[in-house]
């Protein structure tokens, strides 16, 4: 594999050398977990490709989600077995091959308390043994991921100090995966593509996009570069249809809340809540990363023009603490809510019913000028949503390339767990960066750089020096809202942007 690094001089290099002319085999368009996983898809296949993204990696929903590596129980139960399979199978591909240095068990409880029924409590039970059943399918074994039971209070409340003490009759248990960050897993595939040969230019507007190409608007230089392709995949996620206008979209809004870990001390599990009044709908208490708990999350319609950044709107903050509290003995209030993100599904239209019962299937669509749009599916899949595009566009196109090979490679950091363990830096870094937390480290040089930017944040400056270095952060968006993730809590990236701009100087 070549140099996996990306930054400033190698997107000004890459650039320039497009402007020479010539033909690439492949032209993706966004620069999300799928647009990225296409590129590493065709790149490892020995294919020319070029990504092009307007903003920046993992700009869009990419960065919103609930970082949770899904099993697909939630699919199961609505019926969807294809989608709940194919979920489970990804799932072990992401812990056990491509990111294991990402990736982590997370245990998930289900508190049973009086207002869960004996009804209600069985229906998970089943769906927790039906998702054993997915796991050994998909052949995750129990050491990875170990299999569901049925606990008693005690456990439980070891487990989730903040669950309601009175009449609790233990909690139903089950395992899942968990992402250390899912801006980082983008990250991660867009440099194991550069590294492949892929060339990853971010700040770049795809116009004028045809089925043979696309005029590339460098929205930091000015220029505008034409480039000759002989495919051209559309993985703008929400956006993709303001360049094939034939899709139609239905984009739906998934929202969290960010609290401190202090408001729900001791939660050592994802604390799993059923939706009153349905059977397949849950909130979540994750723990993350930095001291922190998100709670999430909602599923709304969101129509109309796209924004870059959505933002919750007030009745899904209360519907998330109204749906936790019921199982809390201290209630959470809108003053425990540090700050609160929200994500976009690039949801196929499927007709009648809300956006909660669209299918979370994925589709390879040829338009009419010729562009091949992936839409839909869910972060857990984009590898699987990548294979299908490049054989889709490996066949409409001809273009000389074998069969998938990303299922066994793994991406940059990655190692089996036994070989990360012993990885010579701290467990936060290895957790992020995988065998390159050694790198990481060796941007500080001994310097003050080892120590946290600010107060009660664990990133440091030799981690936004790598990123600048390493990881094609170009400004302090990219740094503070993308690479480290500080930008989630408004006063944590106020803290952290003078050491950003430092970075960048």
């Amino acid at each position: 594999m070549r140099d996996t690094s990306l930054n400033a001089a190698r997107r000004e290099r890459e650039l320039s050398e497009l402007a020479d002319g010539g033909r690439v085999d492949l032209l993706v368009v966004g620069g999300g977990i799928t647009g990225t996983g296409v590129a590493l898809d065709a790149a490892s296949r020995g294919l020319s490709v070029v990504l092009v993204e307007k903003h920046d990696l993992a700009f869009g929903t990419s960065r919103w989600s609930s970082k949770l590596v899904h099993g697909g129980l939630r699919y199961l139960a609505s019926g969807d077995v294809g989608v709940a399979h194919e979920s489970a199978v990804e799932r072990g591909v992401l812990m056990r091959t491509t990111a294991p240095h990402l990736t982590r068990p997370l245990p998930q409880l289900v508190p049973l308390l009086p207002g869960t029924s004996a009804r209600r409590a069985a229906l998970v039970r089943a769906g927790f043994l039906a998702g054993d059943a997915l796991r050994l399918a998909a052949r995750t074994g129990s050491t990875a991921l170990p299999g569901s039971r049925r606990i008693g209070a005690a456990e439980t409340l070891r487990m989730a100090p903040p669950v309601r003490h009175e009449r609790l009759r233990g909690g139903l248990l089950a395992w899942d995966g968990q992402l250390t960050d899912d801006a980082r897993l983008v990250t991660a595939v867009a440099r194991t593509a550069a590294g492949h040969g892929a060339r990853v230019l971010t700040r770049c507007a795809a116009e004028e996009v045809t089925g043979q190409g696309a005029v590339l608007r460098d929205r930091l230089g000015g220029q505008t570069v034409p480039v000759r392709a002989r495919a051209v995949v559309n993985a703008a996620g929400v956006w993709a249809d303001e360049i094939s206008p034939e899709l139609t979209l239905r984009p739906s809004r998934g929202t969290h809340l960010v609290v401190a870990a202090e408001s729900l001390p001791g939660l050592a599990a994802g604390l799993t809540v059923p939706v009153p009044g349905t059977t397949n709908r849950f909130v979540f208490a994750l723990p993350a990363d930095d001291g922190r708990v998100h709670i999430g999350l909602t599923d709304e319609e969101a129509p109309g023009q796209v924004p870059d950044v959505p933002e919750a709107a007030a009745h899904e903050v209360d519907f998330l603490l109204e749906t936790i509290n019921t199982v809390l003995t201290e209630p959470l209030s809108s003053a425990d809510v540090l700050d609160t993100y929200s994500g976009l599904r690039p949801l196929l239209d499927g007709g009648a019913g809300g956006s909660a019962d669209l299918s979370r299937s994925h589709a390879v669509l040829p338009g009419s000028g010729g562009v091949l749009s992936v839409v839909g599916g869910k972060l857990t899949t984009y590898r699987r949503m990548a294979a299908d595009a490049v054989d889709a566009a490996v066949r409409r196109s001809g273009l000389p390339a074998g069969p998938c090979r990303t299922e066994r490679l793994p991406l940059v950091g990655a190692d089996s767990r036994a070989r990360l363990s012993r990885v010579p830096a701290p467990r936060r870094l290895v957790g992020r960066y995988g065998t390159e937390a050694t790198a990481v480290l060796e941007q500080a040089a001994g310097d003050p750089a080892a120590e946290p930017v600010a107060e009660g944040l664990s990133v440091t400056s030799a981690e936004l020096r790598f990123a600048v270095r390493h990881e094609g952060a170009l400004d302090v968006d990219d740094l503070l809202d993308r690479r480290a993730r500080v930008g989630v809590v408004t006063r944590d990236r106020e803290a952290a942007l003078p050491a950003a701009r430092a970075a960048l100087g």
